[in-house]
C-alpha cells in the first residue's frame, strides 16, 4: 500500500485510482483438505474505506456502485495472477445484486479475458439479489453461464427466498450461511438441509459450507451434508495461496443447458409428445384455484407465477386469492396485457407485449424444494361465452419441466414494483369508478349496485367533496359488519366504527393515506353496533380519481377477520411460552441450580470465547481454581441445610468481589472457577494473584449461620493464558494442580 493510497478518504478518489485490491480465502474439499477454491474478497485502501461494508455503503450513498462492482471483479481476476492461484484451482467472485439492472453483467464479461489462462471463475449471487429484480438475476445467470464460468448461491438458508428460488436459479455451488454450522441445530436448519440436500441429489450441485472456525464446525458441516467449507478453521483471507494444504481441482457438475428464458412460453416448455386435453375455462379456474391452495400449504419456500392473458382476468376475487398468497409464500407473480408491474401490493406483475405468446396462455406455475406442479394451457379462440372457451392443457408435475415453465415465466417479471392503484382492464391506467347512485341510473350502474350488494365483503362509498366525508353507499355486507342499517350510517363518516382501543397508529396512518389521495390496507380493531362488540377488520381503502386527478370518493372493502387474529395471537402466545418454558430448561441445563451461578459447562462456553478473543487482541486471560478448607467439617457438624447455605454465601461474596465483564461457576462441591479476561499480558499473573488474594479474604469472613458464626478459608490456583496453555483444558489443569499445591504444601515439596 503506497502512501498516496494510506490517504485515500472519498469514493470518488478510490474509483479514480483504482485503489481497491482483493484478498483470498481458501475453499477445501472437506474429506481430502485439498485447497481446491479462493473467494476473492475485496479491500479498499487502508482508512474509512478499508472494509467492503464501508467501501460498498459509500458506493451506494454516491451513486456509484456499479462502477465499484466492475472495479472489485476485475481487482479480483488480476489480483488472482500476483496471488499465484493458477489452475487447477478456482475463484469465486461476487456480483453486487444491486447493479444487476443498471450493469447487465456485460462488463463481467468484458473482463473475463483477465483471467490466467485455464483458472476457473464462480459467480456468487447473494439472495438479496433474489426478489428485488428476478428476470435481471436469471439473465445475468445465463450470461454467466455463456462464458463458461459456474454460479453459486450465497447465504442460502439466511432467507427462505433462498430456498424459494434454488431451482430456478440452479446454482453449481450452494453456500450455506455460516449460522446453520455455528448455532445450535432447529426445526429451520432440518428444513433448510432437507431442501438443499434435495437439490444436490437431482443437480449434482456443490453443497459449501461458510464460517467452519473449530472442529465442532467441521464435523457440524460435514453433519449438514457439504462437501467444501471455508473459514478460519482453513485460513484467513491473504494476499496469497497458502503453502501448506494440498491443492486440487473443483469438480462442478456439467456445465447446464439454457432452459427457457423470456422469449419461451411456459407452454412450448412441455415436452414433445405430452398428452393434452381439452377443457372449458371454468375447469381451468377450478384447476387453478386447487394449485394456489397447494401453494399455500408449501410456504414461504414456495414460488407461485401465473399468467391472466388480459388484466381484466385479473379480478376483485383474484385479488383477494393472491392477496392470501402474498402473505403466506415467497414469491408470486402475475403476467397479462396491460396488468401493472404490482397488480396487488406484493404481487410482482409484467404487462405483456401483443407479440408475446404468453398472451395466448393460461399458465400456472408452483414450485418449491419438494413439489413442483404446472398447469399449462394454451387458448382455441373459441367465441361466446368467456367461462366456456375451450384451451388445451396439461396438468405437469414433472419437475423438469415445471422449472422450465417458471423460469419462463420469472424471466418477465418488473423489476421495480410501482405504487398500486385500481387499474383500468383497458388502458392499464388508474380507473375512475362512478358513484353509485342510491336508485335507478344506467344498466351498467344497477348492474353495478347489485354486484356490490352480492359480495360478502362490506364495501362502502366516502364523498371526499363534502364536509366530514361522509359515506353515501354502503351494501348489505357492511349493515351486518357494523351491526347498524344503511339509514344509520349514511352521512357520516366512517370512524363511528373506531373505539377508545382501536389503534391510534394506525387510524393516524390511515388519515395520512387519505390526505395524501393514497391507497390504504391495515387491519384494525373496530366495534359492531350499538353494543359495541369488537371485531378485527380488514381494511382496504382506494381513492377515485375525477377527470382531472383530483380525488372525488374513497371506496372501502372491508372483512371480518377477527377468528384469524384471534388464532394467530393464539399461536402467537402459544410459540411464546414454548419459548420461555424451552429458555428456562436451557438455563437449568447451564445453571448450578443452588447458587445460580453458571456451572462448568457454561463457564467452559465463556471462558473459549473469552480466550478466543483474547488470541485476536493479544491480551491476557487468567484462570483461578479455588477449594475451600473447612467446608467438610461445617457440613457434618451443622448439616447439608447450613452447608448448602454457607455455599450461598460463598458465592455471593465471590461475585460481589469481580468485575462485571469476569466469569464465575460452581464446579461442583465446594470448588468455583474465576475467569479474568482482557488483561495485560505483562501484569496479567500479578492481577490475577491480586485478586486471588481478594477472593481468599472475603471467604474468610465469618459466616452466621443460624445462632453461631462459622468460618471457612479457600485455596486458590492460578493459570494465565497463553503461558500455561491456549485452551481451556491445559489452563484448568494447571491451575487444579497449583490449587492442590496451595492447599497440601507438605505433598507439593514431596
Amino acid at each position: 500500500m503506497t502512501a498516496t493510497q494510506q490517504t485515500i478518504t472519498t469514493i470518488d478518489e478510490v474509483l479514480s485510482t483504482g485503489a481497491v485490491h482483493s484478498t483470498y480465502q481458501p475453499i477445501v474439499e472437506l474429506d481430502t483438505g485439498r485447497v481446491v477454491a479462493y473467494e476473492a474478497l475485496a479491500r479498499g485502501p487502508q482508512g474509512p474505506l478499508h472494509t467492503p461494508d464501508a467501501l460498498f455503503a459509500a458506493a451506494r450513498a454516491a451513486g456509484r456502485l456499479a462502477e465499484l462492482d466492475r472495479l472489485c471483479r476485475s481487482a479480483a481476476l488480476r489480483g488472482a495472477v500476483a496471488a499465484e492461484l493458477r489452475p487447477p484451482l478456482t475463484v469465486f467472485v461476487n456480483v453486487e445484486p444491486e447493479v444487476l439492472e443498471s450493469a447487465p453483467m456485460d462488463e463481467l464479461l468484458a473482463i473475463a479475458t483477465t483471467a490466467p489462462a485455464g483458472l476457473r471463475v464462480v459467480v456468487e449471487i447473494t439472495e438479496r439479489a433474489l426478489a428485488t429484480r428476478p428476470a435481471d438475476l436469471l439473465r445475468a445467470v445465463e450470461r454467466v453461464r455463456e462464458v463458461g464460468w459456474g454460479v453459486a448461491l450465497d447465504d442460502v438458508g439466511a432467507e427462505s427466498m433462498s430456498l424459494a428460488f434454488m431451482p430456478l436459479l440452479r446454482p453449481d455451488v450452494v453456500k450455506l450461511d455460516l449460522r446453520l454450522v455455528q448455532q445450535r441445530p432447529g426445526p429451520a436448519v432440518a428444513e433448510i438441509m432437507n431442501a438443499v440436500n434435495g437439490y444436490a441429489e437431482r443437480t449434482g450441485a456443490l453443497v459449501l459450507a461458510e464460517g467452519i472456525e473449530d472442529e465442532q464446525h467441521l464435523a457440524m458441516a460435514s453433519a449438514l451434508g457439504a462437501s467444501l467449507g471455508q473459514g478460519w478453521y482453513f485460513g484467513r483471507p491473504g494476499p496469497t495461496a497458502v503453502t501448506d494444504r494440498p491443492v486440487g481441482a473443483l469438480d462442478l457438475p456439467p456445465a447446464q443447458l439454457r432452459t427457457a428464458g423470456a422469449t419461451d412460453s411456459p407452454f412450448g416448455c412441455l415436452p414433445e409428445g405430452t398428452q393434452l386435453r381439452t377443457a372449458p375455462k371454468a375447469l381451468l379456474i377450478e384447476l387453478s384455484k386447487h394449485l394456489e391452495r397447494q401453494a399455500m400449504r408449501l410456504g414461504e419456500t414456495c414460488v407461485v407465477a401465473a399468467t391472466f392473458q388480459e388484466a381484466r382476468h385479473f379480478t376483485p376475487a383474484t385479488s383477494l386469492r393472491y392477496r392470501d398468497l402474498v402473505a403466506r409464500t415467497g414469491f408470486v407473480a402475475a403476467l397479462g396485457a396491460d396488468l401493472p408491474v404490482e397488480p396487488v401490493p406484493g404481487v410482482r406483475g409484467a404487462d405483456l407485449a401483443p407479440t408475446d405468446p404468453v398472451r395466448g396462455e393460461w399458465d400456472v406455475v408452483v414450485l418449491s424444494p419438494h413439489f413442483s406442479a404446472a398447469l399449462l394451457a394454451r387458448d382455441l379462440g373459441d367465441e361466446g361465452p368467456d367461462r366456456q372457451r375451450r384451451y388445451e392443457y396439461a396438468l405437469t408435475y414433472d419437475r423438469r419441466t415445471v422449472e422450465r415453465a417458471g423460469v419462463a415465466l420469472v424471466a418477465r417479471v418488473a423489476a421495480q414494483p410501482a405504487p398500486a392503484g385500481p387499474v383500468d382492464a383497458d388502458h392499464g391506467q388508474p380507473a375512475a369508478v362512478p358513484a353509485v347512485a342510491p336508485d335507478g341510473g344506467t344498466v351498467e350502474e344497477v348492474l353495478l349496485r347489485r354486484a356490490l350488494a352480492a359480495t360478502t365483503s362490506g364495501v362502502t362509498i366516502a364523498d371526499m367533496t363534502a364536509p366530514d366525508q361522509p359515506l353515501v353507499y354502503v351494501n348489505a355486507a357492511f349493515e351486518q359488519l357494523a351491526g347498524l342499517s344503511a339509514a344509520q350510517v349514511l352521512g357520516r363518516n366512517c370512524r363511528f366504527l373506531q373505539g377508545p382501543d382501536t389503534d391510534p397508529g394506525v387510524v393516524a396512518r390511515m388519515r395520512a393515506a387519505v390526505r395524501e389521495g393514497a391507497e390504504f390496507r391495515a387491519t384494525l380493531l373496530n366495534h359492531r353496533g350499538a353494543e359495541r362488540e369488537p371485531w378485527w377488520n380488514e381494511i382496504h381503502l382506494a381513492p377515485v380519481l375525477d377527470a382531472g386527478g383530483a380525488v372525488v370518493q374513497y371506496i372501502g372493502v372491508q372483512t371480518d377477520v377477527t377468528a384469524r387474529v384471534t388464532a394467530e395471537r393464539e399461536l402467537l402466545q402459544e410459540r411464546d411460552r414454548t419459548r420461555r418454558h424451552l429458555a428456562q430448561i436451557e438455563e437449568l441445563a447451564y445453571t448450578d441450580p443452588l447458587t445460580g451461578l453458571p456451572n462448568r459447562r457454561r463457564f467452559e462456553e465463556r471462558m473459549e470465547a473469552a480466550l478466543w478473543q483474547a488470541r485476536l487482541g493479544g491480551d491476557a486471560v487468567a484462570l483461578l481454581f479455588l477449594d475451600l478448607d473447612g467446608f467438610k467439617a461445617v457440613n457434618d457438624a451443622r448439616g447439608h441445610a447450613a452447608g448448602d447455605e454457607l455455599l450461598q454465601v460463598v458465592a455471593d461474596r465471590l461475585r460481589a468481589r469481580l468485575r462485571r465483564g469476569d466469569l464465575l461457576a460452581r464446579l461442583g462441591g465446594d470448588e468455583f472457577l474465576v475467569g479474568l479476561p482482557g488483561l495485560d499480558p505483562a501484569t496479567a499473573e500479578a492481577e490475577a494473584r491480586q485478586v486471588a488474594g481478594q477472593l481468599c479474604a472475603a471467604v474468610r469472613e465469618p459466616v452466621l449461620l443460624g445462632s453461631a458464626p462459622v468460618q471457612v478459608s479457600a485455596s486458590i490456583g492460578v493459570s494465565v493464558h497463553p503461558e500455561d496453555g491456549a485452551e481451556f483444558g491445559p489452563l484448568l489443569h494447571r491451575a487444579d494442580a497449583r490449587m492442590y499445591a496451595a492447599k497440601h504444601p507438605a505433598d507439593a515439596a514431596v
